[in-house]
């Protein structure tokens, strides 16, 4: 018999390996297959959308609930190959381009090569150039050299790069021994991580849920239209299992749980929101309720597509999100006692064989 803390465990290994899978919106077929392989171990049956979503029914009887992550990441596409052989990109998803330079990289072509490569400045030497702090971090102001001994267009495009070559950041995923997670990526796939361990407890123990309940794995959301299809027909309710922000006057942290009340789009569901804090408070998670003031999920896109569902948002604190990433294992805990708690129909004993 498993106990809980082998659950946390299984979601770390699953973020690990999620982290380390590429998967920028548009090329998020390796994560597809990932998670495929993994929900049909359990004895699940997969379905895929046409845009690469994954869903699977977990099961249970009566209002339908969704719980929905994102597998796809921040990423970039080769937008020119310069004349000096190297290449100019182009963002996939919103993050300020200081948050890439110097960092290492692959370009995956369109015939199955990948080439590795490093992210800089075209003014990046501090023995050559004055001032380069004050250059504008911008799309024209960076480019990747890729580790290939090549000097021009031509032998660039002569291994087989060319425009629209998807390019995906090195994670650098690291787990310290006091119980942070640090790594690219964590937006998304640490929730992903954590709806993987709540499938395997379903199948392991026959857990009853409370409802009938879907998972739903989207492939856009960092580029806006993720939830905008795959939802199954007769839903009620769609919970995000996403991130918490952290900083100014927030209150979530890297331990906590965040439930989000309001985001750029609006409030969640009154009744949800509720329900969330009141399960957090019975459980003594920790947990904070919070606003985030720039921040769009699945659940909004849903919205926005005119299904007529409740919605609601959680996520463990992830520090510094889209750039180099932070939670830690007690985030990743209460986030996921908090889904156990609003899904399943019996309270799970932490600390002894579930």
């Amino acid at each position: 018999m498993n106990t809980g803390r082998d659950y946390l465990d299984y979601a770390v290994k699953q973020i690990v390996n999620l982290c380390n899978t590429p998967s920028p919106s548009g090329f998020t077929k390796y994560a597809e297959e990932y998670l495929v392989n993994e929900l049909e171990s359990f004895g699940y049956r997969t379905i895929r959308s046409k845009k690469g979503s994954v869903s699977v029914d977990m099961g249970g009887e009566g209002n339908e609930l969704v719980l929905v992550a994102h597998i796809d990441t921040l990423g970039a596409m080769v937008r020119t190959v310069k004349e000096n052989g190297r290449l100019r990109l182009t963002k996939i998803g919103s993050y300020p381009e200081s948050n890439i330079e110097r960092e290492n990289c692959l370009v995956h072509t369109r015939t199955g090569k990948v080439y590795s490569g490093t992210i800089f400045l075209t003014k990046a030497s501090s023995h050559v150039f004055d001032d380069i702090s004050g250059i504008k971090r911008n799309e024209e102001n960076l480019e990747i050299l890729l580790d290939e001994i090549v000097c021009s267009k031509p032998d660039v495009l002569n291994l087989g790069v060319s425009a629209g070559d998807f390019i995906t950041f090195e994670p650098r995923t690291v787990i310290t021994e006091s119980g942070f997670i640090k790594s690219r990526h964590l937006d998304g796939k640490a929730s992903v991580g954590i709806l993987l361990a709540l499938a395997k407890l379903v199948k392991d123990r026959t857990a009853r849920l409370n409802r009938k309940t879907w998972l739903l794995f989207t492939t856009y959301e960092e580029v806006g239209h993720g939830g905008a299809a795959g939802i199954p027909a007769g839903v009620d309710e769609m919970l995000a299992v996403d991130m918490g922000v952290i900083g100014d006057d927030l209150q979530t942290n890297e331990y906590k749980v965040s439930i989000c009340a309001k985001d750029t789009y609006g409030p969640y569901d009154y009744d949800i929101t509720t329900n969330l804090i009141s399960i957090a408070k019975n459980m003594q998670l920790d947990y904070a309720v919070d606003i985030y003031p720039r921040y769009g999920s699945d659940v909004d896109i849903s919205l926005r597509a005119g299904y007529d569902i409740k919605h609601g948002l959680i996520g463990p604190g992830v520090y510094a999100s889209h750039g180099y990433e932070r939670t830690h294992l007690e985030g990743i805990k209460n986030t996921f006692k908090l889904v156990m708690g609003y899904t399943l129909s019996e309270e799970v004993n932490w600390n002894t064989s579930i």
